[in-house]
């Protein structure tokens, strides 16, 4: 995370050296090229000066010694041209094929043949090719006879001007790499108490309520944020932990006046007479009683399974194998007849208290309430998820009923007479649901008499890499 400091940091750095380095880099080009320019303008100066009296004396020789000389030491045609444009004196050859490569020669020359001095030729940026042709003419006014001209290579002007650019971009980078050497460990530093945020609140939501932030690193700040959510939690498990112990402690202590209750009901029985309606009060407390027995079952499972909430990787055959015989046998003794597609070698996430356990509710529920003949088991992955369903082709759930069917306590009302709590479906909602995954009612297999669909549930969980042979 400390990553996104340096993305804001090092573009400031970045806009910092650019505004201070490129005016600088631009001022150094240019004061290169002027400088070129104004010892071209000196030199040609000069030569027109003495061209004029050669001509006008007709003394030529020295002067054409010192533009040979000139060329030999520094590389730079210069010419004196008449007003034809032929070659009076200088290195008429090197001056001609330089003039053939430089299309603003002719308009130069015409200009200072005319008695003006021409601006200079060509760009002075750094990738441009061209040559600096500089012109002046010999004579004033009327009077010009000729012109002198030079035309300069400027390749190592241009050299020297990217070497001077390449040190000052070294120059600005000094800056920035100090400020991300600081940056990175300051960065690093402030961040970590929010990735341990970030990692404590990743695994409570996998339902793990004792994992707590380090509230002794990081800025005040960062540490204050760290105690209050270390708080925020010690309240939060607390809590729970009341609202597990209440539930497990109630339905512990109810248990034993409840046996009591039923055993001195059922002492009843020898007493009753056969004719009358005692007999039928009589079972139906009976019933009452081992109902309500039932749901204190319930209620412990629950509150033991929800006391621990670690889901683990395992693999789908590992638990059909421990339970499929068993489901054929009950589907078996029920007459009706269970079949299982599912694909070798899927492996998921396990809820709390097993996905066996989860399954064989959800195989119960289609043998007590559905009225199914057959009963199916299949799996198959759907993205990032591993969708196990059990569907059957009995009476079903209506769609208006589905939404309520995950709730606690909630039963059909055509179910009321059938044993059961209400709270096999909650429960397994509540784990698949803590595990990552979802507990989804959809609609089953055809009825046989064609009136429509049976049950389904489907629980969808996450899916796990499959585990390297060993």
């Amino acid at each position: 995370m400390h990553r996104r400091l340096l993305f804001v940091l090092v573009p400031l750095a970045v806009l910092l050296v650019s505004a201070l380095g490129v005016p600088l880099g631009v001022t150094v080009a240019e004061r290169e090229m002027q400088e070129t320019y104004v010892d071209r303008l000196n030199d040609v100066g000069r030569f027109a000066s003495l061209a004029d009296t050669a001509l006008a004396t007709g003394r030529r020789e020295a002067l054409q010694q010192e533009l040979a000389r000139y060329h030999e030491l520094y590389g730079i045609p210069v010419a004196v041209i008449d007003t034809s444009g032929a070659v009076l004196m200088g290195p008429g050859r090197a001056y001609e094929e330089a003039a053939r490569n430089e299309p603003a020669l002719p308009p130069i020359v015409t200009s200072a043949l005319a008695g003006a001095r021409p601006e200079p030729s060509g760009e002075w940026a750094p990738w441009d090719g061209s040559a600096l042709v500089v012109a002046e003419p010999v004579g004033r006014d009327s009077e010009v006879v000729g012109a002198v001209v030079t035309i300069s290579d400027l390749s190592k002007t241009r050299q020297r001007i990217l070497v001077r650019w390449a040190q000052l971009a070294t120059l600005g980078l000094l800056p920035l790499i100090a400020l991300v050497a600081v940056a990175w460990p300051v960065s690093a530093w402030v961040l970590r108490p929010v990735r341990e945020l970030d990692a404590a609140s990743s695994r409570i939501s996998q339902g793990d309520l004792t994992i707590r932030a380090d509230a002794e690193a990081g800025p005040v700040e960062l540490r204050r944020l760290a105690e209050s959510f270390n708080t925020m939690m010690d309240a939060v498990e607390n809590a729970v932990q009341r609202q597990r112990a209440f539930v497990s402690d109630a339905s512990h202590q109810l248990r034993n006046p409840l046996t009591s209750l039923r055993l001195a009901v059922e002492s009843l029985e020898p007493h009753l007479r056969a004719s009358g309606g005692g007999r039928q009060v009589y079972d139906v407390a009976v019933d009452e009683l081992k109902a309500m027995q039932r749901l204190l079952n319930s209620l412990q499972a629950s509150a033991r399974m929800e006391s621990i909430r670690t889901a683990s990787p395992v693999d789908l055959d590992a638990v059909l194998t421990t339970r499929v015989d068993r489901w054929r046998a009950l589907t078996a003794t029920a007459g009706q007849t269970l079949t299982v597609d599912v694909p070798p070698g899927l492996r998921l996430l396990e809820p709390t208290g097993g996905l066996g356990s989860i399954l064989d509710e959800l195989i119960s529920n289609a043998l007590r309430l559905s009225g199914a003949r057959t009963v199916e088991v299949s799996a198959r992955v759907d993205g990032d998820e591993v969708a196990i369903a059990v569907r059957d082709d009995g009476q079903g759930i209506e769609a208006a009923e589905r939404s309520q069917a995950l709730r606690r306590f909630w039963r059909a009302p055509r179910h009321q007479n059938v044993t059961g709590t209400g709270l096999g479906l909650a429960i397994c909602a509540d784990l698949v649901g803590a595990a990552g995954g979802e507990l989804r009612l959809e609609d089953g297999l055809p009825r046989p008499d064609g009136s429509g669909h049976g049950f389904a549930a489907v629980v969808a969980l996450p899916r796990e890499e499959s585990s390297p042979p060993a």
